[in-house]
């Protein structure tokens, strides 16, 4: 892994949280609404929408139709990828 440091504190926040680790790992290979990922990792709709928060500020997911209100779609960043790649 040759990452920055600005990297390293994104991967190790990430790893710190079972629940980001979960979500990081359901949106590796595609697109996902909230209530799929909640659903993939058995987590409570309303942990994911926490953790999805957390994980856009990182800049390591993102909404990929931010105007909808029902259907929000995310995705993992240039970033996100990179990282969802490193963990064990």
């Amino acid at each position: 892994m040759d990452f920055s440091k600005e990297m390293w504190e994104k991967y190790g926040h990430v790893i710190a949280s079972s629940y980001r680790i979960k979500a990081m790992k359901s949106l590796a290979h595609e697109m996902k609404m909230p209530s799929q990922i909640a659903k993939d990792t058995n987590i409570n709709p309303n942990h994911i929408s926490k953790t999805l928060k957390e994980l856009k500020s990182l800049e390591l997911v993102e909404c990929v139709n931010p105007k909808v209100r029902i259907g929000k779609l995310y995705k993992l960043t240039d970033k996100g990828e990179e990282i969802v790649k490193n963990i064990k």
